[in-house]
């Protein structure tokens, strides 16, 4: 079979003007969804089970290690995962004081890390003297051995 490539002289595949690269679907989440806790929420992605739709079967079902860093992680992951849930559901009270709860665990939790090994970005800079972003250790280093 003869192709005709002066039509496409570079052979590369050519998709007509308006065509669908993919239809998409998002499930429609429902009032009061129940939901993972933070540490399970950010291994599988989700903090609602019922979005948590693993590609292919496949499941990550992995820990966190049980550090502070992994658990500001999870906070933080909860925490926007709820910001995104309440931007379409804004009468739900009570992802209204779960979001609440868990940023206040969030700010603490911060507040104490970066009291212990340094700020996490810019706006915790700690010492009102110098500048000491760029001090080490960086948040994502794992530094619990070194000694001060």
């Amino acid at each position: 079979m003869d192709r005709d490539i002066s039509m496409n002289p570079g052979g590369e595949g050519r998709l007509p003007a308006l065509a669908p690269l993919a239809n998409p679907y998002v499930p429609f989440q429902e009032e009061d969804p129940p939901k993972y806790e933070a540490k399970k929420a950010l291994v599988r992605g989700t903090l609602f089970p019922g979005l948590d739709l693993p590609f292919m079967g496949m499941v990550n079902a992995k820990e966190l290690p049980d550090l502070p860093l992994a658990e500001l992680q999870a906070l933080g992951f909860a925490v926007q995962e709820l910001v995104l849930y309440l931007d379409t559901h804004r009468e739900d009270q009570e992802a209204l004081e779960l979001y609440r709860r868990y940023q206040e665990m969030y700010n603490r939790c911060s507040e104490a890390y970066a009291k212990k090994h340094g700020p996490l970005n810019h706006t915790q800079v700690m010492n009102g003297k110098t500048y000491n972003w760029l001090d080490d250790p960086w948040p994502w280093e794992f530094c619990e051995n070194r000694e001060d």
